[in-house]
């Protein structure tokens, strides 16, 4: 099984004012606005917020460690030709961004965001202010795509749990962990079948999956929004990409640095080769834990994650085994955003945690308080 990431982060002065500029940083590394470039090892991307850049790998990977290493080195390449004009920060959302401090790319793909903002209204933070760790994992055929969509949608409260990062909206705490998630669900609420509440339904078949894709498109099309009758328009946390012929998880949280990432992907992949245990299949049960873990995080369900913990480290390869330790941290002493909240208790000055969380994102380690 392959696997590819998708990492955004957002873009930021000295002092962590986030900067609209992620069209000049682009059109100042290749001469033109572009939406996406090749950056050594990587590419860099636009998102539809101009305060975030987007970081992938230029090819998925059979192991981690050399995906790591192409993700790590284009966020050194970054910090090479801007040095300390510009920095960069993990995080689900940017802790202290207000709307007005951001603005819509309007460069290409005008089209797709006037249809979004019509239906939607974009500006808002479910839209402008959301940074997620994107894994995408490969499949072989049909019976594994099924068996893996099924498995990693039952996952996905767990997930979830040790991997929210984002405890503050506008520089206050809300007193829940994952605030990307609760924004992120009611960005589409008009037409609610596109997001499902986070959580997928069970699939038998890709025919199942389809007829759900035909529903969206024809409420769609109904409502003049024929463009955005595609794969992608599927906003739900775990979609199928039959173009890129992968699952794509999109309920995480970005972390604070690549390692940490590469650790929730050791951590999916080792648990999918597992078969010695049965995750929570029904509906309304992995619901209830959703909404508990969107707003405690980890704490609460240790039990159960510890049991999780142990299958992963059973069935994972030395490469991945390389990684979950940092996920074990999370379990036993929480989620990221449990500790920066944690932090912010003893010491309300956010600007220090920034700069320590940004400096393991250059420095890609994990961060201890």
């Amino acid at each position: 099984m392959t696997i590819g990431t998708e990492h955004e982060y957002s873009i930021n002065d000295p002092g962590f004012r986030p900067l609209p500029v992620s069209d000049q940083i682009l059109k100042s590394i290749c001469g033109r606005f572009e939406s996406e470039i090749v950056f050594g090892d990587v590419k860099l991307g636009k998102e539809l917020q101009k305060t975030v850049l987007e970081i992938i790998p230029r090819s998925p990977s059979g192991d981690l460690l050399p995906l790591e290493t192409r993700i790590h080195r284009g966020v050194r390449k970054f910090y090479d030709i801007f040095h300390d004009r510009y920095v960069l920060l993990g995080l689900g959302m940017h802790p202290t961004l207000r709307l007005d401090e951001t603005a819509v790319w309007d460069h290409d793909e005008g089209e797709y965001y006037e249809i979004y903002d019509r239906l939607f209204n974009i500006r808002q933070h479910g839209w402008l202010n959301i940074q997620a760790l994107q894994v995408n994992l490969s499949y072989r055929n049909e019976k594994d795509l099924v068996g893996t969509y099924n498995r990693i949608r039952s996952l996905l409260p767990y997930l979830i749990a040790v991997t929210a990062s984002s405890p503050m909206v506008e520089g206050h705490l809300t007193g829940t962990c994952d605030n990307r998630l609760l924004y992120y669900r009611d960005n589409q609420k008009m037409i609610p079948q596109i997001c499902n509440n986070i959580l997928p339904e069970k699939i038998r078949s890709t025919a199942d999956y389809n007829a759900r894709m035909d529903e969206v498109y024809a409420i769609l099309r109904g409502h003049g929004a024929e463009i955005l009758c595609e794969e992608w328009v599927n906003s739900s946390g775990l979609i199928i990409r039959f173009s890129r012929r992968c699952l794509e998880i999109k309920a995480l949280d970005e972390q604070e640095c690549v390692h940490s990432d590469m650790a929730v992907c050791a951590f999916v992949r080792s648990l999918l080769r597992n078969r010695s245990f049965s995750p929570e299949t029904d509906h309304g049960a992995l619901t209830s834990l959703m909404e508990q873990v969107i707003r405690q995080g980890t704490e609460g369900i240790r039990p159960e994650l510890r049991k999780l913990y142990s299958a992963a480290w059973q069935s994972a390869t030395d490469d991945e085994r390389r990684y979950l330790p940092v996920i074990e941290n999370r379990i036993e002493h929480g989620c990221l955003a449990e500790l920066i909240t944690r932090e912010l208790s003893h010491n309300r000055e956010i600007n220090p945690v920034l700069a320590g969380l940004a400096s393991c994102l250059r420095e890609n380690r994990s961060w201890t308080p």
